[in-house]
């Protein structure tokens, strides 16, 4: 797959990356799973429990250009380390919280930093600094597929630790887990040979972050990433709660998540191939696009265990499948010095979008007594999303990137 002198480190480095945005996104799309556990045993409702996430998904975001810009600094490895060890923290610290100000400290601020550090602007912007042009398309869908993987893997083991030891041990397992990544992000602090070097002018972190503001192109990016955030955030936080308003058993929501998680495995890896061959602008107007189709068709459909399963198959082929079109998009736009920083500004927008999935869900549950109000706007933004990749100025592939 890499055409490269040094496929043992290419591989070393990708599967690292890989390993560790397991772990970081794992833990974080499966905390949906403990919000109805967490409710039964502080009393604190559901709308407090939906705000300490939601803060939780806006400083996710929020951190990703400044661990980006330390990554591009310093490298990638003191802000791995760090961002585990305070995903860990926070897990840990999570069962002795009984108030919102408690959950918000813990799961909106610790954990929240914490796997944002160790997430994509890091581990996308140092792997594309550390591997060849020809290597970092596919890279990035398996990087990104990483991902998809832990949310497979934690979201049926959380539930069953749920299950057999309460939410407090099954949250206290969590932050073991976490440490277990620790011995991946050596690889990622070494270099390797044929490291690509950027050609243009070095303007310096935060002017790059102001040229790239002021572009139109990277704006309608950022537009667009945000109705990523706003679908993703609302669905791991509120899946579970859906399904309870379906009147279907706990594990219909697990599996859906799991299911989610191993669709997007599929898709993040084809979307790294498709990175190749076409330009990432068309890419992403078709997954957004697909989203506004299949949650219109979900509205439509009977709820049962096999429509939610098919729901999940399907929006999981793009769930986190946008992150490589759109990291390419950035780095074509401004080239990799600067990925992890210009790309962490990004997530910022998609975690601002985010933060609204997460909190207006829970309002529309206490409010209205159900989520029909957030499908609908679901599909609008969807659909707005699509549209606002057209304009992007992407300039069409070379030659040797086709086929």
């Amino acid at each position: 797959m890499f055409r490269t002198l040094n496929k043992p480190a290419v591989w070393a480095i990708t599967l690292s990356a890989a390993g560790i945005l397991m772990v970081t996104m794992g833990a974080r799309q499966s905390l949906g799973l403990f919000l109805s556990p967490l409710n039964t045993s502080t009393g604190l409702g559901v709308a407090s429990i939906s705000l300490a996430m939601a803060i939780g998904q806006f400083t996710w975001g929020a951190v990703q250009p400044f661990a980006g810009a330390a990554a591009d600094r310093y490298g990638p490895a003191r802000v791995l380390f760090a961002g585990l060890l305070l995903l860990a923290l926070g897990s840990a610290l999570t069962p002795f919280m009984s108030s919102t100000w408690g959950l918000i400290l813990s799961l909106g601020l610790l954990s929240a930093i914490g796997s944002g550090a160790g997430s994509f602007s890091v581990l996308i912007g140092a792997s594309s600094q550390r591997l060849p042009l020809e290597a970092r398309a596919a890279a990035s869908g398996v990087i990104n597929a990483g991902g998809s993987f832990g949310q497979f893997v934690f979201a049926p083991i959380l539930q069953t630790l749920i299950q057999l030891f309460g939410w407090m041990g099954a949250m206290w397992s969590l932050a073991v887990m976490t440490l277990a990544a620790l011995p991946l992000v050596r690889v990622l602090s070494q270099p390797v040979e044929h490291s690509p070097k950027n050609a243009s002018r070095d303007a310096g972190i935060w002017q790059s972050v102001q040229e790239a503001m002021a572009d139109r192109s990277y704006q309608f990016l950022n537009l667009g990433f945000f109705t990523c955030g706003f679908h993703i955030a609302f669905l791991v936080t509120h899946l579970p709660g859906e399904v309870d308003l379906c009147g279907l058993p706990t594990a219909v929501a697990s599996w859906a998540l799991a299911i989610i998680g191993l669709s997007n495995i599929a898709g993040s890896l084809y979307a790294g191939s498709c990175v190749a061959r076409y330009r990432s602008k068309y890419v992403l107007f078709w997954m957004y696009a697909s989203r506004a189709v299949m949650v219109a068709i979900y509205l439509l459909a009977p709820k049962t265990d096999l429509t939610f399963y098919i729901f999940a198959a399907g929006l999981g082929f793009t769930w986190l499948a946008t992150v490589p079109p759109t990291a390419a998009i950035v780095g074509k736009l401004f080239g990799v010095r600067y990925l992890g920083t210009l790309f962490g500004v990004s997530l910022l927008s998609h975690q601002i979008g985010g933060f609204l999935g997460a909190y207006l869900g829970g309002l529309a549950l206490t409010q209205f007594g159900d989520y029909a109000w957030m499908w609908y706007a679901d599909i609008v933004l969807a659909t707005a999303a699509a549209l606002l990749n057209l304009p992007i100025r992407e300039a069409a592939l070379p030659e040797p990137a086709r086929g």
